[in-house]
């Protein structure tokens, strides 16, 4: 039996020797769990960098109509900004992309309560979202005829007050001579939940550093809206665009629109045609001094159109500081606060079901 003094020591020790072990390890845990990078995709044609922090888009390099190429995303020139970023620049979100009112909803007779990272509601799937997070690679073919990289990342049960654990891949592709195809899966492992992931790529197809988008031509092929309330929350109604702002059915400037709209864009679309699993034209992008295009078709049901309203002073790429309207997004997607309105598409999985996302940019250069 060991005196006091001898016990006291002993602890020491022990402390001493807890105390390295769980520096040491905890400290090669962290440095591996924090390994980030930067992955380029290349086929010849136009190239694309990503991050696996929150699976995001950094770079996508394209000629114009002289055979120049441009940047025509949004962006930061270090990893290490991403993860202080507030705009969610190029990034996947998720659990539930867009809003939730009140940051709850009920699902199987239990009331879920949320992580509310914008006033009551929640945003882009909390505080901590898709978008803040390390990805795992899981494959990447950095070049040839069909370069592409899968990330991967497990959502644990609780997560942002989301209900049981799901295992979440996303590959971006580049598939043909200047097309970006992205695929979204997710799997629920035991419990019921609402999956709706969304890309927040911000485009400028004059180049991110060449100005606003206004004098792009943009086409949405949705007839109708999800209208919000003054916190951007869905009423419930489904409504026409006809004689509104938001009828973009046919090509318009954006500045000649959004002279009617105080705060800019950013309202959910309803999209035409079948649902279902069938990709369908969602919109067309046009910038007319560097002749480039973007056509984007997805097999989900709406779009989010946001022309960067609340961008503001954010230095980015090469120092360019990027101001409201520097660039657009087109975040194809469920419809926002769909767990509140029954009237909406659902966006519960269940466990043994899969969640698929699809999603194509297929650029052009106009001679």
């Amino acid at each position: 039996m060991m005196n006091k003094t001898s016990t006291v020591f002993y602890c020491f020790i022990v402390t001493i020797v807890v105390t390295f072990v769980c520096l040491w390890g905890g400290g090669a845990s962290a440095s591996k769990h924090e390994d980030i990078g930067i992955y380029e995709l290349n086929n010849g044609h136009f190239s694309l960098k990503c991050t696996n922090w929150g699976a995001a888009i950094i770079s996508v390099f394209l000629p114009d109509k002289n055979g120049e190429f441009s940047d025509v995303v949004l962006g930061y020139d270090s990893v290490k900004t991403y993860k202080n970023d507030s705009t969610y620049f190029g990034s996947v979100v998720g659990r539930v992309a867009n809003r939730i009112g009140g940051a709850q909803f009920t699902l199987n007779g239990t009331r879920y309560k949320l992580d509310a990272n914008e006033h009551q509601n929640i945003l882009h799937g909390g505080h901590r979202g898709f978008s803040d997070v390390v990805w795992k690679v899981v494959k990447h073919k950095k070049d040839g005829d069909s370069p592409r990289i899968t990330f991967s990342y497990n959502s644990y049960d609780g997560e942002a007050g989301f209900p049981g654990d799901l295992e979440v891949m996303v590959t971006y592709a580049l598939v043909g001579k200047y097309k970006l195809s992205v695929k979204m899966v997710a799997k629920p492992k035991n419990k019921a939940t609402p999956v709706n992931l969304a890309q927040h790529t911000y485009w400028n197809l004059g180049g991110h550093d060449s100005g606003d988008i206004l004098s792009e031509k943009i086409q949405i092929l949705g007839s109708h809206i999800t209208p919000t309330d003054g916190e951007l929350i869905p009423t419930g109604e489904i409504a026409s665009v006809k004689g509104t702002p938001y009828d973009l059915l046919k090509p318009s400037v954006i500045k000649n629109k959004i002279k009617d709209l105080p705060d800019g864009y950013d309202i959910n679309y309803v999209l035409d045609g079948e649902e279902g699993k069938k990709m369908k034209l969602a919109a067309i992008v046009w910038d007319k001094k560097s002749k480039r295009s973007m056509k984007l078709t997805t097999d989900a049901p709406g779009v989010q159109f946001y022309t960067g309203n609340y961008v503001k002073d954010v230095k980015g790429k090469g120092g360019y500081v990027y101001e409201a309207h520097a660039g657009l997004c087109l975040e194809t997607q469920g419809f926002p606060d769909a767990v509140n309105h029954p009237n909406f598409p659902s966006q519960i999985v269940n466990p043994g079901q899969t969640y698929k996302h699809r999603m194509l940019f297929a650029f052009s250069i106009d001679d």
